[in-house]
């Protein structure tokens, strides 16, 4: 316990400096001092004078969209480690299984159809269309053999994505006005331009409740790296846990692709760099990951108000530029070594 001191030390003081630079860098520059005496009044009523113009753009602004990058990230990093530990497959994330598009059909069909008839929300709606991408996934990959291997996986992964992305354009195209497709399209691209406090009460316990699941089960997840029947071998109830996990990951990639939109890579290229520092001990992966994102996000999120002067770019571009050539990399890496 001692010998984590430090290291738990590092990791607070590394995301509250990116917590700092993300509230501080942007279209307007803020000083470091002008953050914290804006925080200060908020939370302790300190009593300095600050401009209310740099008070909303620090309170209701940037800490909001910061704080929401940061779990958004977290979680995401969080469930690609799930799903990699459970498919056995490096290259399994939300984003390249299907999870992120069928999340954002069932979003977009909550706001454009009302499905549900007022009882489902845009959460409940990704939460739905997120399982059922899953088990599409799942069911391709096993149709196309007895034993599905990674690659079946994966290319089972990237038609359920189309297809889930096919139909939440028909939707788009089919039922929303000009206004409602311009605000859709850019929220599918990854937009944090939005999220307000209520983002944040909904992303950040969603976020923690997700790490808090996997870090219970971090044993089960080191066993399922070896394969189901070493699993069960120990003793772990493979189906329950198997279950409890993937509605963990569907839920967490549902309720950050509902607030934020679809962004992709984030758990791919985390958790995989991680396990190379690390290792495959999920005791040590999980919280690494789980900062990592929360990190990359953030720096995500500072370029895409930096890039352009003048113009937000959507966050979920910025992590595909970033993630396509790590993701190529991987790919290039695994190749030369068979």
């Amino acid at each position: 316990m001692t010998r984590l001191l430090p290291y738990s030390a590092a990791a607070l003081v590394a995301l509250l400096l990116a917590l700092l630079a993300g509230i501080a860098i942007g279209e307007t520059q803020l000083s470091p001092s002008v953050v914290y005496q804006v925080l200060a009044n908020r939370l302790w009523d300190a009593g300095y004078l600050v401009d209310p113009i740099d008070q909303g753009i620090v309170w209701n602004y940037r800490l909001t969209r910061t704080l929401v990058a940061a779990a958004c990230g977290a979680g995401l990093a969080t469930c690609g480690v799930i799903l990699q530990a459970l498919l056995r497959n490096p290259l399994a994330e939300p984003y390249l299984l299907g999870l992120s598009a069928g999340a954002s059909t069932g979003a977009v069909m909550v706001a454009l159809l009302g499905l549900g008839a007022g009882a489902l929300s845009l959460s409940g709606g990704a939460f739905v269309g997120a399982l059922l991408a899953f088990a599409l996934v799942l069911l391709l990959a096993r149709a196309s053999g007895p034993t599905a291997n990674n690659a079946q996986v994966i290319l089972a992964g990237i038609a359920g994505s189309q297809l889930f992305n096919a139909l939440t354009a028909f939707l788009i195209t089919k039922s929303a006005s000009a206004e409602q497709a311009r605000g859709i399209l850019f929220w599918l691209l990854g937009n944090l331009s939005g999220v307000r406090w209520p983002s944040v009460w909904l992303a950040v316990p969603v976020a923690l409740a997700g790490l808090a699941v996997c870090l219970w089960h971090r044993r089960a997840l080191d066993a399922f790296t070896f394969g189901v029947d070493s699993a069960a071998s120990l003793g772990i109830p493979v189906r329950r846990v198997q279950l409890l996990l993937i509605t963990c990951a569907a839920l967490v990639t549902a309720v950050m692709v509902s607030i934020v939109g679809a962004i992709g890579f984030v758990g791919l290229v985390i958790p995989h760099a991680l396990r190379l520092l690390l290792g495959g001990s999920h005791s040590r992966l999980l919280p690494a990951s789980a900062l990592g994102g929360a990190l990359f996000l953030i720096a995500a999120d500072i370029l895409s108000r930096t890039l352009i002067t003048g113009q937000v770019i959507p966050v979920g571009v910025v992590t595909a530029l970033i993630g396509a050539p790590v993701f190529a990399l991987i790919l290039v890496s695994r190749r030369k070594q068979r």
